[in-house]
């Protein structure tokens, strides 16, 4: 362990990327850890974790506002708003008791704030996305030793599993138009971008190149697919604080454009982080002094 002198300052910075500038712009920064910015449906503020707590940035006047979510007060970075703008899913640590695990479950609230209701009754269960229509939850979870793809009504009930393979599938997230699910998985012999239809069928592997290839994120006008790639091969593990890019694909012909290359990786942009008008989308990079 480093001494407290030694030990690096982490910087985080909250950052905008524009399609049309081609420019990125930073919106935040703290001598401190936050992760995983979402941008609120009427484009006033992003919201991001930090400390198990969830934080709004308005991007008008800078400031930073708590969001109230009553007793869940280990929330990770697995969190987003739904598509009528009226509701946040997130994904909080809950403790180990006498009558169940602990572990990460799925929880609604209003936007607004207010006391979680819990989604998914087991755990470990990361939150990725909603569907258009508010109805359904995608999320990645491990059952029996397997991490794989699942969705769930907004109400609870039964979870219904989408993926059978072997190794690390995460980072579900539907398409505009409620027509697919876009994910990375490790199952082709490394990590890379696949598409598969909302019912779970006909997966199609749509990257295939040396990165390590996660989370992927459609545009709200289904143009573009905008997602984090680590520079190294990072088996299943999306570690921190490592040299990554975010790379930027045109879902018309599949085309990818690498726009920036940076330290990050967990936490940079692990949930749906695009603009309303999907003229841009928030991502966070880490300098550590």
């Amino acid at each position: 362990q480093l001494n407290a002198q030694e030990t690096p300052v982490l910087i985080s910075n909250l950052e905008i990327y524009s399609l049309e500038t081609e420019k990125r712009s930073l919106v935040w920064s703290e001598k401190a850890h936050f992760e995983a910015p979402n941008w609120s449906t009427d484009g006033s503020y992003l919201l991001i974790n930090q400390q198990g707590k969830l934080y709004k940035i308005f991007l008008e006047d800078g400031q930073k506002e708590v969001l109230y979510t009553a007793n869940a007060t280990q929330c990770n970075n697995d969190h987003g708003i739904s598509f009528n703008g009226k509701l946040l899913a997130i994904s909080n640590n809950d403790p180990k008791t006498n009558a169940e695990a602990g572990g990460s479950r799925i929880y609604v609230l209003p936007i607004s704030g207010g006391a979680p209701k819990r989604v998914t009754p087991k755990s470990p269960s990361y939150w990725h996305g909603w569907s258009p229509d508010d109805r359904w939850l995608v999320y990645t979870a491990e059952r029996n030793g397997e991490y794989d793809i699942y969705r769930i009504g907004l109400e609870g009930g039964a979870e219904e599993k989408l993926t059978d393979f072997q190794g690390l599938q995460d980072g579900p997230e539907y398409s505009p138009d409620g027509k697919y699910i876009y994910y990375n998985s490790a199952h082709s012999g490394s990590m890379e971008i696949w598409r598969m239809d909302a019912n779970g069928k006909n997966h199609t592997q749509i990257t295939k190149d040396q990165f390590s290839n996660w989370f992927p994120h459609p545009s709200p006008d289904g143009k573009f697919l905008v997602y984090l790639s680590y520079l190294k091969d990072q088996g299943e593990n999306h570690p921190p604080l490592k040299a990554v890019a975010l790379r930027l694909m045109d879902l018309k012909n599949q085309s990818i454009k690498t726009l920036y290359t940076f330290t990050g990786g967990q936490g940079t942009i692990n949930v749906p982080s695009w603009s309303p008008d999907s003229k841009h989308f928030a991502f966070v990079s880490y300098v550590q002094e």
